[in-house]
């Protein structure tokens, strides 16, 4: 009688195990898969962040429409005048007239035979007609033209000085430094300087010359005389600047120019359909083409396909704009539409024919619609967002009065990829003990069969004597 015990090899021991151990991996790879899904919704939810944070930030430029100038002036002869306009301004047209520009009181003296020959030391005081005075010393080692006006020009005060080169010599040209009747100057002189004096007023004095008489602009606006020390004239129209450049008449008109809050609502409106396409980008379903196509492709889904949260932000920021009205103005009246496709566009002719018929209603509507957009802004990013926020990352932080929808829908998510990862470690851990068991059972089972084995051969070779003598006898 001969018998076998049956035994496992390594390899199939190693198949065995390999096949349970996949078996407790499969719990694993399901949580791992849903956490690699959490991670694409917080990266989307980072794209919609980016851009409503842009949206944001573009805001603060229709926050204070009443600080945007509305308001233009020019000149039909910016040779003669130009001039720039206010918010205060009112809208009109002025004539100018006989304009005579504004001058400063210009000097030079009698020939010298160079500019760096010695002329004398001593003191120059200037005495300005509306009383003030300056006094330069100017002492042995400056007593040239040149050394008299580097001292002069140090000063920095009412009266200005150069020197001019001629074939025949040099002159010491003095100049006001402001235009206007008050900037009328006169020279005394102490030591060798005294040769210097000058009365103002006259047109040769001394060693001096005038070359201009100080003077005041003067001119008409609408046949009513203005006269001014200077050339930029603010006060002749209310909320008007002009700068008179030249002689001669113009005119000027002051109108309505509602350019720089179109261009802040061209940006918002620009910033708004990058926030709403993005989150139709993160919320969209392509279905599959037809497979009878060569280019048949398969469906498509954003990482928050059917997610309230996303689709809602979008629906309140369009309406937040289609909603708008106020002074019975409203957002298709200023040019901002809403086409098939969920784009807004902005018209901006449109926007300055609504502005110039009712400049109060359209800067009504716009602050609303700043209030709108704000408002949902503020409650998808929070109070303590801004508009710098990487379009990768969502702040978390804060406490739930500041915490925004984006912001507690990624807290969410994040909050389940940890309690995924915990429950993938735990499971982990526990596969690896049952593992470890069972390679265990399967070494004792080994030493068992070996034993069994060795009995086996045993009995076989008694089996096979007691065989043989029995057939012997």
């Amino acid at each position: 009688m001969s018998g076998s015990v049956s035994s496992l090899g390594s390899s199939q021991i190693s198949s065995e195990i390999a096949t349970v151990e996949a078996r407790l991996e499969k719990p694993i790879t399901v949580l791992q898969n849903q956490a690699e899904t959490d991670k694409a919704d917080i990266t989307a939810w980072g794209a919609i962040q980016g851009a409503v944070s842009t949206l944001s930030g573009s805001l603060s430029g229709i926050q204070d429409v009443s600080s945007i100038n509305v308001r233009s002036a020019s000149t039909t002869v910016p040779s003669v005048a130009t001039a720039t306009a206010s918010n205060t301004a009112l809208a009109g047209q002025y004539d100018l007239t006989n304009i005579a520009l504004a001058k400063t009181q210009e000097i030079y003296s009698s020939l010298q035979s160079s500019a760096a020959a010695t002329v004398g030391s001593g003191a120059l005081t200037f005495t300005l007609k509306n009383g003030k005075t300056e006094t330069v010393t100017v002492g042995s080692g400056s007593a040239t033209l040149n050394g008299i006006a580097q001292a002069i020009n140090k000063v920095a005060g009412g009266v200005q000085a150069s020197v001019v080169g001629t074939s025949g010599g040099a002159r010491l040209v003095l100049q006001g430094s402001a235009t206007g009747s008050s900037q009328a100057f006169s020279v005394s002189g102490t030591g060798a300087l005294a040769k210097f004096d000058y009365a103002s007023g006259t047109g040769t004095a001394g060693s001096w010359t005038r070359a201009q008489s100080a003077s005041n602009a003067s001119f008409k606006i609408n046949g009513v005389p203005v006269s001014t020390a200077s050339n930029s004239v603010s006060s002749a129209v209310s909320g008007v600047a002009i700068s008179l450049v030249g002689s001669g008449s113009t005119e000027l008109t002051v109108g309505s120019a509602p350019g720089a809050i179109a261009n802040v609502v061209a940006t918002v409106a620009t910033n708004l359909n990058a926030a709403v396409a993005a989150i139709a980008k993160q919320t969209a379903y392509v279905p599959p083409t037809s497979s009878a196509s060569a280019s048949a492709s398969a469906a498509k889904s954003g990482a928050l396909l059917g997610n309230f949260t996303a689709s809602d932000i979008s629906s309140q920021l369009l309406s937040a704009v289609t909603s708008a009205v106020s002074s019975g103005v409203s957002s298709n009246a200023i040019g901002l539409t809403v086409g098939s496709t969920g784009a807004v566009s902005f018209n901006g002719a449109t926007f300055a024919t609504a502005y110039a018929a009712n400049p109060t209603g359209v800067t009504a509507l716009v602050a609303q619609i700043y209030k709108n957009l704000s408002t949902v802004s503020t409650n998808a990013l929070g109070s303590a967002s801004t508009s710098s926020t990487s379009s990768a990352t969502v702040n978390t932080t804060g406490d739930g009065a500041n915490k925004g929808s984006i912001a507690a829908q990624v807290l969410s998510l994040q909050n389940n990829i940890t309690t995924l990862n915990s429950s993938a470690t735990a499971i982990s851990k526990s596969n690896a003990a049952q593992l470890k068991i069972l390679e265990a059972e399967y070494t004792a089972t080994e030493a068992a069969q070996t034993a069994a084995e060795t009995t086996q051969a045993y009995l076989d070779i008694f089996t096979s004597t007691s065989s043989s003598a029995s057939t012997t006898g």
